[in-house]
């Protein structure tokens, strides 16, 4: 089974070490990752993770968008944190037509709430949606929660 991170802007700071551990989680539940990125959060990973223990495979994300197929992907886990995040999860979700996970964060409550709307809206992702931007903990916390539903068999 095949698993994608999906990750935008690295302007939150939870995001990278939440992608990592997201990326160990679904490795240790038997997924084959792929880490999706933009250059910057791309970068992050890399001196984060330099010998690749955590973040196995990497992809550009507009790179990946160009060669994405229905099917590609058994699970989409997508970090949504700004406007042009729901939009690149909600247009994943679209061509992979898979299981899929939006952890919405924000430091701002309201943002929270609109984000999960544009989700919710458009997609039958499960959501996870907190109030978080420095610290990772109520992500991780909601993060492990909502993936005891995804126990490979």
């Amino acid at each position: 089974m095949k698993a994608m991170i999906l990750l935008g802007c690295p302007e939150a700071p939870a995001q990278t070490p939440m992608a990592l551990y997201a990326s160990y989680k679904l490795n240790k539940m038997g997924y084959d990752t792929t880490i999706v990125s933009n250059p910057a959060a791309g970068k992050l990973l890399d001196v984060s993770d330099p010998e690749n223990v955590y973040v196995k495979n990497r992809k550009d994300i507009d790179k990946c968008l160009d060669e994405l197929n229905e099917n590609d992907y058994d699970l989409l886990l997508g970090f949504v944190h700004k406007d042009a995040a729901a939009t690149f999860f909600i247009t994943y979700y679209h061509i992979l037509k898979s299981k899929a996970i939006a952890l919405i964060f924000s430091r701002d409550g309201e943002e929270v709430e609109e984000f999960k709307d544009m989700v919710e809206s458009s997609t039958d992702a499960d959501i996870v949606a907190v109030r978080a931007y420095h610290n990772p903990t109520p992500i991780r916390v909601k993060l492990d929660k909502i993936l005891e539903n995804y126990v490979l068999e």
